[in-house]
């Protein structure tokens, strides 16, 4: 048997039944259900065609819900599966899905006691849509049959045809990796999903995306102006995101070597910065520098130009300099 589930048969699950599928406390969606999904890792419940009219399912492992009082249903593909696919219909195209289905018969009223990989055909109509699953069934992938499609007309585009439909699921108190769909609901304060780019954090009511960490980036300074000014550092920058608005943060100094007189008329940077990191307005802030602060104009073309003043000595300071990006 290829197809594995926990707790599902009356009796005769073995030690190797228990060690392949997932177990333990996983990531819930309410008091008594839990998030069904694939177990991340390599290629899991990958689909791949290899046929005119048949598509292979990968290993993999995951956990499957049933009814709220049925719970949920730990499964393990241990064998690639090669399903066949219908031939089209003549006249409309239709959109078939690959699931991971359990049947229990003491809550459908079949007669079968398994878990298995298999196909739920949609309905062939001018304008398709996927099919509605059965209690206890995981959707994996869904494809595209063309009318007409069949093994003597070609068969199907495995290329464009394939969707992928899985969704993940982890261990309570897991980030839940990055899959199909991101609409679901948190199920308590504190819990984490990754939303391809970062990561969210639930408080409750909304999903709040955290502020990544982003590395610092070192400028090239233009001719005259040397790194460290007043002992503060080479000069660098970051984009961060503040209470939803991209803003740019300075740490560093620059120094020159004559009195009130900064190199390049005032403009630290050999070349403007980058156009994402580039203010929407020009925006002017005041600076720490030797001798009194000056005024530092953060201009919309990527340069950094000082306003002098002549009481300025030989040193700038951009340490706790952040301005906004957008407009």
């Amino acid at each position: 048997m290829t197809v594995r589930a926990g707790w599902l048969l009356p009796a005769g699950q073995t030690r190797e039944d228990t060690r392949l599928v997932p177990l333990g406390a996983m990531a819930p969606e309410s008091a008594m259900t839990s998030r069904d999904g694939v177990i991340a890792g390599g290629t899991a419940l990958a689909a791949t065609g290899v046929g005119a009219m048949q598509v292979q399912i990968a290993v993999g492992r995951a956990l499957v819900q049933g009814l709220d009082a049925q719970g949920a249903y730990p499964v393990a593909v241990t064998a690639p599966e090669t399903l066949t696919i219908a031939d089209g219909n003549a006249q409309y195209g239709r959109i078939d899905a690959v699931v991971l289905r359990v049947y229990d018969p003491q809550y459908d009223n079949g007669q079968q006691t398994l878990a298995r990989v298999e196909i739920i055909q949609g309905a062939a109509t001018a304008t398709p849509t996927p099919p509605n699953l059965p209690n206890a069934t995981l959707r994996l992938w869904e494809i595209t049959v063309p009318a007409g499609t069949s093994a003597g007309t070609g068969g199907i585009t495995w290329a464009s045809a394939l969707a992928d439909r899985r969704r993940y699921t982890a261990g309570y108190g897991g980030i839940i990796p990055r899959g199909w769909g991101l609409s679901f609901a948190g199920a308590y304060p504190g819990q984490y999903r990754d939303n391809g780019t970062g990561l969210d954090r639930w408080d409750g009511a909304a999903w709040q995306t955290l502020e990544p960490v982003i590395g610092w980036t070192s400028p090239t300074l233009a001719a005259g102006y040397t790194n460290g000014g007043n002992s503060q550092g080479p000069l660098r920058y970051r984009a961060i995101t503040l209470g939803g608005v991209p803003h740019l943060q300075w740490r560093g100094g620059v120094s020159w070597t004559t009195n009130a007189a900064p190199p390049a008329s005032g403009q630290p940077l050999a070349a403007p910065l980058p156009a994402a990191v580039r203010p929407a307005l020009l925006t002017s802030a005041s600076i720490a520098a030797g001798g009194v602060p000056i005024k530092v104009d953060c201009q919309r073309d990527g340069h950094l130009k000082f306003v002098g003043n002549p009481s300025l000595t030989t040193w700038a300071a951009l340490s706790g300099l952040i301005y906004p990006l957008d407009g």
